[in-house]
């Protein structure tokens, strides 16, 4: 039985992509971990809309630019196992690929980019900067931006709020064709699902029990191979043999023998079993 590959594939980036949410690295660098910690757990569980802590947090800590910049050291700094040479092999593979993140802008679109995704598939929260606030005058090079500058706000659309990325999702895949898969850990990306034909739940970082429940398919490994098996196939996974991209996928078939992935539907579960029984 045929697995079907997945061409247009879109990643959320917080826990799923990184080991850290954004969020929580501006609070920690403020001293409010836990504070704001409470406010990012409620969120990504489904306790509370997204759209209700969004705007808490980011009062509450009222980032500088410079701060919200060095996030991009820290998402590179922790990049989820594989997460790299997933992506590379699925564009390899000839799939599109996308990240659909809750954070911020700035930070997710050089991590992106770093991934390899290319800019114009990439969305993030753009936020605006008070000019006048930090030590504006004493800036000596005005065509770089002040880090000083403080927060002052952000738009709210469709990605600060629980129920918003699957606009997005069908807006990037518009009248293309192909398959399309979701892949996150938070239960925003969980209800991303009704825009793709497949969602993928991801506890290597966190597990999510509401996530782990409702995904019809579920990562248990701390590393992102196993979603090449499932976004290209089992057949397309082994056809990487003797290429740059077989170590990786060599270790997705170490980790999905050892039960890296669970299914909630049985015929689900059948289809993968027999397309990866067809190919190895």
């Amino acid at each position: 039985m045929r697995w079907p590959a997945y061409k247009h594939v879109f990643f959320d980036c917080d826990s799923t992509l990184t080991t850290i949410e954004g969020i929580d690295a501006l609070a920690e660098a403020s001293g409010k971990s836990w504070r704001i910690g409470v406010l990012t757990e409620a969120a990504m569980n489904g306790e509370v809309d997204l759209e209700e802590v969004y705007a808490k947090r980011l009062q509450a800590l009222k980032p500088t630019r410079g701060q919200i910049q060095t996030i991009r050291k820290i998402y590179k700094k922790n990049i989820v196992p594989d997460a790299v040479e997933v992506v590379a092999a699925l564009q390899y593979l000839n799939h599109q690929l996308y990240i659909l993140s809750g954070g911020l802008a700035e930070p997710v679109i050089e991590f992106g980019r770093f991934l390899g995704v290319p800019l114009d598939h990439i969305r993030a929260v753009n936020v605006e900067y008070d000019q006048l606030s930090g030590e504006w005058w004493q800036q000596i090079n005005y065509e770089q931006p002040n880090v000083s500058e403080r927060l002052l706000s952000y738009p709210s659309d469709s990605l600060t709020v629980s129920d918003g990325k699957a606009q997005i999702v069908g807006d990037f895949l518009g009248d293309q064709m192909g398959r399309s898969l979701f892949v996150g850990d938070g239960v925003s990306d969980l209800l991303a699902s009704r825009a793709v034909d497949l969602f993928v739940g991801f506890g290597g970082v966190v597990t999510r029990s509401r996530v782990q429940s409702e995904a019809p398919v579920f990562i248990n490994s701390h590393s992102l191979a196993p979603l090449l098996a499932i976004a290209a196939g089992p057949a397309n996974l082994a056809s990487l043999e003797g290429s740059d991209y077989q170590d990786v996928a060599e270790k997705a078939k170490i980790l999905i023998n050892q039960g890296a992935i669970s299914f909630q539907s049985e015929e689900l579960n059948d289809k993968f079993d027999k397309a990866w029984q067809a190919a190895y």
